[in-house]
């Protein structure tokens, strides 16, 4: 029986690495230092470069999920940092209490089904910001989630690429869970002690793989190439084989070698393969002390949103950070916030 599950593994395996022929988008690592020090780094990859600003939300703005009718309208619990590729759509963010989203490609993602087609329209433009806006935890995040009364959906970019997404969710406790469409079925795979996630497979086939290479040992092989499942079993090892520190400057550095261990070099090629995704830009969110980390490949400097030195309450101005224009900034960055009347959502 055990031989049985043993060679039942390693197959699935190789077909995972098989099948898995393009370097898809995206990596995250969860890093767990030590007196409640967690830093969520990722880094967004694709073939082309995404512009993405930062944003600065103070709460008590009123929004809505779509430009279709029935649209979900809410009024915002909480402020928060967003990026936001294109000026039209959040990809990530965290907000004042600490909580992180962070979205990233999966191709096996399915938004909808005959069931959730009349349900109200949920932009991905906006579904970050609903979250972050009303959440303050992840199991709040969850039992939102788990009402799925909402259908998901939303525009093309870059030439007519549907945004096919999973998302991680990390709060200041450290909870982490995956969040996934299945067939419009909404999945959530807490992470428990899993450390990282990337794109292709869906959560269950990735950590079988992970499995896999835990069994091998890390210390001896890992998997090396720029393929989703390897790159998730390296940060997953190295995430736990890390030193635990309080120190906040040190953890998001710590952070930031594990990651970019697991990063595709930028304009790296493979020949007969144009879809190659290499690392765009990486954030670092330092969830206890609410800094939220920008890094530009293409820039020479590394800085930061300090949250907890923004006017998060209601009626303060909504700031952005141009990044095309901010090109030599490094540590905080607050003072390169400028009022702004937002993004314009590409529902």
């Amino acid at each position: 029986m055990a031989r049985k599950l043993i060679f039942g593994i390693a197959a699935a395996v190789g077909m995972m690495f098989m099948t898995s022929g393009k370097a898809d988008a995206c990596s995250r690592v969860n890093y767990h230092g030590a007196d409640d020090t967690f830093v969520i780094a990722r880094c967004l990859d694709w073939k082309t470069p995404i512009p993405t600003n930062l944003y600065v939300y103070p709460a008590g703005i009123e929004k809505e999920s779509s430009d279709q009718p029935g649209a979900i309208k809410w009024t915002s619990k909480y402020g928060a940092v967003y990026a936001v590729g294109y000026d039209g759509g959040i990809t990530e963010g965290m907000n004042e209490k600490g909580l992180v989203v962070n979205g990233l490609f999966c191709k096996g993602t399915v938004y909808s089904n005959p069931d959730t087609e009349g349900r109200p329209p949920m932009s991905l433009a906006m579904f970050v910001g609903w979250l972050l806006d009303l959440n303050a935890t992840t199991d709040e995040c969850v039992a939102v989630l788990q009402k799925h009364d909402f259908n998901i959906g939303g525009a093309t970019f870059d030439g007519g690429t549907v945004s096919a997404l999973h998302w991680g969710i990390t709060d200041a406790s450290g909870k982490s869970v995956i969040v996934e469409f299945d067939n419009g079925e909404i999945k959530i795979n807490d992470m428990g002690d899993y450390w990282a996630m990337t794109n292709d497979p869906q959560w269950p086939s990735m950590r079988a793989i992970i499995d896999y290479w835990g069994n091998v040992g890390g210390v001896n092989m890992l998997p090396g190439t720029v393929k989703s499942p390897d790159r998730c079993v390296r940060a997953n090892f190295f995430a736990h084989h890390v030193e635990a520190t309080s120190d906040p400057d040190l953890a998001v550095n710590i952070a930031r070698t594990v990651l970019v261990n697991s990063c595709v070099p930028y304009t790296y090629l493979i020949q007969g393969e144009p879809n190659v995704s290499s690392t765009q830009w990486r954030s670092y969110a330092d969830i206890k002390n609410r800094r939220y980390f920008f890094d530009i490949v293409t820039n020479f400097g590394i800085y930061y949103v300090d949250l907890t030195k923004c006017d998060l309450r209601k009626g303060a101005p909504i700031l952005k950070l141009d990044t095309s224009k901010e090109t030599k900034l490094m540590g905080e960055a607050n003072h390169a916030l400028k009022h702004s009347n937002g993004f314009t959502p590409m529902y």
